[in-house]
């Protein structure tokens, strides 16, 4: 199992950006797809963008071209980097792992991912 902790939520402006950091540790040999989830209130938390082997990225089609994830294996973390927030981008977000091949992975079911992180809140105001 991996353990996998959140930072760098808050509020922001809209049209303003935001890095999210997920910290890894633990198990985590198996683990070679990362993944960003979130979940605003009322809704069902959904894909955000994932990232298999630290270099084959996929993202949900509300955030492509806005938001980038990438790996640092140096640091053993996992980063979202969100620009051109929107209001509708105001939720919790999480970070997730799993195994598993490339097409597997690609398809950011929340159901597929074995270890979560708590959350950090993201808020954007209009």
């Amino acid at each position: 199992q991996a353990d996998l902790v959140e930072s760098g939520g808050g509020t922001v402006q809209a049209g303003g950006s935001l890095r999210l950091s997920c910290v890894v540790s633990g198990n985590t040999v198996s683990r070679n797809c990362m993944g960003w989830f979130r979940q605003a209130p009322g809704k069902e938390r959904e894909g955000v963008a994932v990232i298999y082997v630290g270099r084959v990225t996929s993202y949900g089609e509300a955030v492509k071209g806005r938001f980038s994830i990438a790996q640092d294996d140096s640091q053993n973390t996992v980063f979202l980097t969100m620009s051109n927030l929107k209001p509708e981008d105001t939720a919790m977000y999480y970070c997730a792992a799993r195994g598993g091949n490339w097409e597997d992975c690609s398809r950011r079911r929340q159901a597929d991912f074995d270890d979560w992180g708590q959350g950090t809140q993201v808020t954007v105001a209009s």
